[in-house]
């Protein structure tokens, strides 16, 4: 054999290798988006066909569906959609990627530093949400979002461009908003920490909630939350 057979063969070697990692891993980014799923449901901060997965794949993103509960969900209903997709794109006549594919899209682009989204609807946040609140500094672990306060998104239809642009903005500086009546966006570097992250924001809001049961409940000082998100920039969920 000569040397540039020897060389072509090797190269063939290496790039059937290179695939077989790939569709490894994009097997278990799959899958880890259905563990993320059915995990939203055991947690209780989702229920039915409500909510959204996505994750960060090559140029584009792996979404949950449309309308197919968590029991339902497989690996291979996972969608994968182009970053630069459009709503006239050939791929929504043969998978139907969740309603909200806006805003992880839209998410994903303006995010270089996100990975991961998340949306619930659940309870409590919800209902701070449709009071159009967020939650302010009533305890430290606010600062897990990013800043002093986890604010409200202003009110748009589900799916819609409107809603997406309100996300943003109510994300800019932020790993977490409300959706005004609707829910939880969160944001992370990964599948666990954003479900984790997606998950405090459901606790703070039921404590902010309780708290509010006694009167108005007193807030740490825009000092002391720059202290702490300081401090939070060497914290986080560890694997």
């Amino acid at each position: 054999m000569s040397d540039t057979n020897e060389g072509g063969s090797q190269r063939r070697v290496s790039e059937a290798a290179s695939g077989a990692r790939e569709a490894r891993a994009e097997a278990e980014l799959r899958q880890e988006i259905v563990d993320t799923a059915l995990e939203m449901e055991r947690l209780g901060i989702n229920q039915g066909t409500s909510g959204n997965v996505s994750a960060r794949w090559r140029d584009g993103l792996l979404i949950t569906p449309s309308g197919v509960p968590c029991a339902a969900l497989t690996r291979d209903r996972i969608v994968w959609m182009p970053l630069d997709v459009r709503e006239d794109d050939p791929l929504f006549e043969a998978d139907r990627p969740s309603s909200e594919w806006r805003f992880h899209r839209d998410i994903l682009r303006a995010r270089p530093d996100v990975s991961a989204v998340v949306h619930t609807h659940s309870n409590a946040a919800t209902a701070l949400a449709i009071h159009g609140r967020g939650i302010p500094a009533h305890h430290y672990m606010v600062a897990a979002a990013g800043g002093n306060s986890i604010r409200c998104a202003q009110y748009a239809t589900f799916g819609s461009q409107a809603l997406s642009d309100h996300a943003l903005e109510a994300l800019r500086d932020r790993l977490a908003c409300l959706l005004a009546h609707h829910g939880v966006i969160a944001l992370g570097r990964d599948l666990a920490r954003t479900l984790w992250l997606a998950n405090e924001v459901e606790v703070l809001a039921k404590q902010y909630l309780l708290a509010c049961q006694l009167g108005e409940p007193p807030l740490l000082s825009d000092a002391q939350m720059d202290e702490v998100i300081e401090k939070f920039k060497g914290y986080g969920l560890r694997k």
